[in-house]
């Protein structure tokens, strides 16, 4: 059974292209600045047909980075659609 879960996620995570409605930046704090720590973090987040993001999974990038860009975008609301979407989204820390 294992086998197909992969199937099915690679069908569920089609780009579906959903347009931002309101969109927060995520606290990039000076000591991680400073200490020259940035990079880019890739989510994945699950989003309501109402527009809401009810979860976002962390698929690549600095766990301490990460956790910053979660917080942000499980306040991001989306436009309405038809059915639940799971959106892929890349965040860049960079520290110059």
């Amino acid at each position: 059974m294992g086998g197909f879960a992969p199937i099915l996620l690679a069908q569920k995570s089609s780009k579906s292209e959903r347009k931002v409605l309101v969109s927060v930046k995520p606290e990039y704090s000076d000591l991680l600045r400073h200490a020259q720590i940035g990079g880019l973090v890739r989510l994945k987040a699950t989003v309501s047909a109402e527009g809401k993001v009810s979860n976002v999974d962390i698929v690549g990038g600095n766990p301490i980075l990460a956790e910053s860009a979660v917080k942000a975008v499980m306040t991001w609301k989306y436009v309405p659609a038809a059915a639940q979407t799971v959106e892929e989204i890349s965040i860049s820390f960079s520290p110059h």
